[in-house]
């Protein structure tokens, strides 16, 4: 299971990587952010959890139910809007591409040291609780997805709008 996890989320840090030429798109509509504000903050993210899941103690992981997670986590989902980005992974005033480059690196390189850590490690989410290894590439893949979808609205919306302006090989 954790290989197919682990499938998932290089094509989705792929999926990232081919948005970035459309980092200044926008579209208030779909979200008051642009295109590079979704990426950025993905890979903040996807850093972040990673990073704690390598530094944390298998010894200290204790399984306990949790109501939201057994709901969410089944079908992959996140809603939109109902919760703040914490400060720490919130992206600058100004995206560049050069810096979603170098998370994307940063990432692929997390991907594989999540990939040979051992099945004990784990994350504390303020919402979700304790994530087991397991959980923790369910939640990543999860909040990938969430903010991929995002960018993909704002493009497709800002497609159709513009008649086809920016046709992109990132929608197809």
């Amino acid at each position: 299971m954790t290989n197919k996890r682990i499938k998932v989320l290089k094509q989705l840090v792929a999926e990232i990587e081919a948005a970035i030429p459309f980092k200044d798109e926008e579209n208030p509509s779909v979200s008051k952010s642009t295109v590079g504000w979704q990426l950025d903050h993905t890979l903040k993210v996807f850093i972040k959890v990673s990073e704690w899941t390598e530094n944390s103690n298998p010894k200290d992981y204790k399984r306990k139910f949790n109501f939201w997670r057994s709901v969410l986590f089944p079908l992959c989902y996140f809603p939109r809007g109902k919760v703040r980005a914490p400060k720490y992974v919130l992206p600058s005033e100004i995206i560049k591409a050069e810096n979603l480059n170098n998370q994307l690196q940063t990432a692929n390189n997390h991907i594989a040291i999540l990939n040979d850590s051992p099945e004990g490690v784990y994350f504390k989410h303020f919402i979700f609780g304790m994530l087991s290894k397991k959980q923790t590439l369910r939640f990543l893949e999860m909040h990938t997805k969430h903010h991929l979808k995002i960018v993909r609205d704002i493009l497709k919306k800002q497609k159709s709008l513009s008649g086809n302006r920016k046709s992109s090989s990132y929608l197809t």
